[in-house]
């Protein structure tokens, strides 16, 4: 299908257009079409896959993200200040280019930025042991992570030392170069040393260093990321100060006085609690929080605060101009597989940065190395994630992988959000990343294409639907067609607009694809969304109304209404709607109550129609009432009594096994006959009735064949 490469923004009320294919596209795909490619996948068994792999805060909320949903984790800035030092974005640390030159330069750091610096320096578990090393040393490596506040460190390292001025060292210095740069007495930093294979950092460099050093009486911070390039050196991890240290310290240099009320404040707990905080963000808030002045405002300020910072983290960190193209496209995968095996996120990524090297040099052969010296806790450090050993469900038991994870829990969001609407650039690559996910044969892999999917059309549903979802919608395979079902009832729980409206008008679309799109995703919406069950019911209802549908479409409107059943707080409403359309003028309509009733009652699972009826059904009046005409009804018809008698032995065998069960259909089954020709047909169901092994006529059975017998009293007849 052709679609625009922006579709206008869409009204709130109105469903975004979608073009329409050519007429030949039009024609229905002949029923053996959709059979060869691949067996079509129960209904049930990709609810169970959608639940199993779906982000945890999109099936949590099931409603909308907001300032309270983001609150869930946040961040914090340690030992620096926000003006220069630090700030909230891709790295928390950012580089001082100088101009590129012959000669390295450096400049003294003015006294009253370090000044400045060391009245809200909080130092850390690490500060003392490093500061005792630097000056027996005269030389430290500080190695750490983005945003662990190890270039603050190092100037506060120098200041406590009280050399006379420090300076800054050129980032252009090479470990090769450095100790030409140490000529003058006081403290020098060199930011950022970038170290690679063939440029290490030895100890024979520092060694050099430290001689030069003492010459000239000065000492020397070299901060690094943690690297595999240093050879024979030893550096000093630093260990960032608590969340907590980092805003007293702010506050007491703000605002003494008030230092204790503020951090009782209920959000001030709020963020402190949560952990995870790194430094710049720490200070970032203590910033908002020196600004309080009790004003509903400067509340609201505070509470938001979280979301707000994660916006601007993320946009700091896809338009970081010295971050690698390879390194954003991790970071993009690991948004859409966070909380998933890290190997997932690592091998997709390189999937993805193939598609941005033929968009960005569509003249070159896309490379992506091997084999590489990046380790994975490196990788996430970067990416400002984290991993850890945790147990993932598998089809064959629980199996540990390592997982990869934000600390915050609405980081993907918003950076999908970022790479979706802020650099639209980036649109084309990212579009056929995601039709490539939803062919894997993974089913994590394709529901996080989904997820991501609905995460966009969330940020601009018009473009996220002509884009990516309408185009799995019609596809001939069926991975592709589950994969946009799953998109959009993500997309409706995470309060996308217009997105029921669209699911009522594919319904009926003259594409059989949409159609089965949009009839799997009303019956998948409706367990978790309770209240949109009616709205579904009628959608599937217009559908079957239509009388036109292929056997395969058929078996789909079966499935997704059976699944409407499923909805524990609406069965009783559902068993309702479905005696409502026994009612209907259009056959097909009659039918398809019929059929999914059946269906829904032939299911042995945890939770099935069967065990609700035991424990909740029978004992309300109207429910039970319901139930009883849908059974007698589908038991009398011929062309559903066959698949009817089929779900009675599945509740006969559940009754066999649960003594709830069973008193239930005690009172059940007179309710059934109403007719000598009801009663013969329970009467021979029950007394051919084989055990599941095969084995003779379970005891059960005979238990409920005498509630059948003619009772001599005919006040005790059963009355329909």
């Amino acid at each position: 299908m052709t679609a625009p490469a922006q579709a206008a923004p869409a009204p709130d009320d109105v469903p975004p257009r979608i073009a329409q294919p050519s007429p030949d596209a039009l024609a229905e795909i002949p029923e053996t079409a959709e059979e060869t490619e691949e067996r079509t996948q129960e209904a049930r068994a990709a609810q169970r896959e959608l639940f199993a792999h779906t982000p945890g805060f999109i099936l949590r909320s099931a409603a909308s993200f907001g300032g309270s949903l983001v609150g869930g984790a946040q961040h914090g800035v340690s030992g620096g200040q926000v003006a220069g030092d630090v700030f909230m974005g891709g790295k928390m640390e950012i580089h001082h280019h100088a101009p590129t030159a012959a000669t390295h330069v450096s400049g003294k750091i003015p006294q009253e930025e370090q000044d400045a610096l060391a009245e809200v320096f909080a130092e850390g578990p690490a500060f003392a042991a490093a500061l005792a090393r630097l000056r027996e040393e005269r030389v430290l490596v500080l190695a750490g992570a983005h945003g662990c506040g190890r270039y603050a460190a190092a100037r506060m390292l120098l200041h406590r030392l009280g050399v006379p001025a420090v300076h800054a060292l050129s980032d252009e210095t090479t470990p090769g170069t450095l100790t030409a740069q140490l000529t003058r007495p006081g403290g020098h930093v060199l930011r950022d040393l970038p170290l690679t294979r063939n440029r290490p950092l030895r100890d024979t460099h520092l060694y050099a260093a430290a001689d030069q050093l003492r010459k000239a009486d000065g000492y020397l911070v070299v901060t690094v990321e943690k690297s595999p390039f240093l050879s024979g050196v030893t550096p000093l991890v630093w260990e960032p100060p608590d969340a907590e240290d980092v805003v007293r310290a702010h506050l007491t240099a703000e605002r003494p006085d008030d230092t204790a009320r503020l951090l009782s404040l209920g959000p001030v707990r709020d963020f402190l609690a949560r952990g995870g905080h790194r430094p710049a963000e720490a200070a970032e808030f203590a910033a908002v929080l020196a600004r309080y002045d009790g004003s509903a405002a400067a509340a609201a300020r505070l509470a938001d605060f979280g979301q707000a910072a994660v916006e601007k983290q993320c946009r700091d960190r896809l338009g970081d101009t010295r971050t690698e193209l390879r390194d954003k496209a991790f970071l993009i995968s690991l948004a859409v597989f966070d909380r998933a095996p890290y190997v997932l996120a690592a091998e997709l990524a390189d999937k993805l940065f193939v598609h941005f090297q033929r968009l960005q040099h569509p003249e070159r052969p896309p490379e992506i190395p091997v084999f590489s010296s990046l380790a994975a806790e490196t990788r996430l450090e970067r990416a400002g994630a984290e991993g850890e050993v945790r147990g993932e469900d598998t089809e064959w038991g629980q199996v540990p992988q390592f997982t990869a994870y934000f600390p915050r829990e609405d980081t993907p969001r918003a950076l999908l959000a970022e790479v979706w609407t802020g650099h639209p650039s980036a649109r084309p690559a990212l579009v056929a990343w995601l039709k490539e996910l939803a062919r894997d044969r993974r089913p994590v892999v394709r529901t996080r294409a989904a997820a991501a999917a609905a995460l966009l059309a969330r940020a601009d549903l018009p473009s996220a639907v002509a884009l990516i979802i309408d185009g799995w919608a019609v596809s001939r395979a069926f991975g592709p067609r589950v994969t946009a079902a799953n998109a959009l009832v993500l997309a409706q729980l995470l309060d996308a607009p217009v997105v029921l409206r669209l699911l009522t008008q594919w319904c009926t679309d003259t594409h059989w694809g949409r159609r089965w799109t949009a009839i799997r995703a009303l019956g998948l919406l409706a367990p978790l969304r309770p209240e949109l069950a009616g709205p579904a019911l009628g959608a599937l209802a217009a559908r079957a109304r239509a009388d036109h549908s292929s056997p395969a479409e058929s078996n789909n409107l079966i499935e997704s209404t059976a699944l409407l059943l499923s909805v524990g707080s609406r069965r009783g409403e559902m068993l309702s709607e479905l005696v409502r359309l026994l009612h209907d003028d259009a056959p097909p309509v009659r039918s398809l109550a019929l059929a999914a009733f059946v269906r829904a009652c032939d299911n042995r699972e945890e939770g099935a129609l069967v065990e609700w009826y035991a424990d909740t059904g029978m004992y309300e009046p109207d429910s039970a009432r319901d139930l009883a005409s849908l059974w007698r009804t589908a038991l009398g018809d011929r062309g559903h009594t066959r698949q009817a008698l089929k779900a009675l032995h599945t509740w006969v065998y559940t009754a066999e096994r649960s003594a709830a069960t069973a008193q239930a259909l005690e009172l059940l089954l007179p309710a059934l006959v109403v007719t000598a020709a009801d009663r013969n047909r329970l009467d021979h169901e029950l007394r051919t009735l084989r055990a599941e092994d095969g084995g003779p006529r379970p005891p059960i059975a005979d238990r409920l064949f005498a509630v059948l017998r003619p009772s001599p009293n005919p006040q005790h007849q059963p009355r329909s």
